[in-house]
């Protein structure tokens, strides 16, 4: 198949987007439903907890951002999208990173969110130290992030 190359740059691409998204899907949702649980008892939290919320949204953003570069550099976005067996290879396992990372932080994020929502319910003054325990997990999916972006941008050009 003289598309192969193609076709499996575009597997990891779809594998970024889909895997971050679908953790940060799972892990919106999980702390949204302990957020609305602590809006209904106090309205006047609503800011606090939705902070909070919207902390494990962001690896969905993460493996979107990888996807869109992948199609960019295979020349699906705005370029012709000759990419050999090998470069096909190469990007399939550079979206690899932020796909399981994406995935599996966003849900433990979470798990840490819902527990600063329970904090900030029962002392909305400790909001700063509630978010930190969410945001070292984001640290994974940076570093993920990072691995996958400069893996792509540096997959050499190779005539096919």
């Amino acid at each position: 198949m003289s598309n192969l190359g193609v076709v499996l740059a575009l597997l990891g691409a779809a594998l970024a987007s889909l895997m971050a998204g679908i953790g940060s899907a799972i892990g919106v949702g999980m702390a949204g439903e302990a957020a609305a649980g602590v809006v209904t008892e106090d309205p006047g939290k609503f800011g606090k907890v939705l902070l909070l919320q919207l902390l494990p949204g962001t690896q969905g953003i993460y493996g979107l951002l990888v996807a869109v570069l992948t199609l960019i550099q295979i020349g699906i976005l705005g370029g012709s999208s000759e990419v050999s067996l090998g470069q096909g290879l190469l990007y399939l396992v550079s979206c690899l990173p932020i796909a399981f990372v994406g995935l599996w932080s966003a849900i433990r994020q979470a798990r840490a969110a819902v527990s600063g929502i329970s904090t900030v319910a029962k002392r909305p003054e400790q909001m700063g130290k509630a978010m930190i325990f969410p945001a070292m997990v984001e640290t994974y999916a940076i570093l993920a992030l990072l691995v996958s972006v400069l893996s792509i941008l540096n997959i050499p050009k190779i005539n096919v």
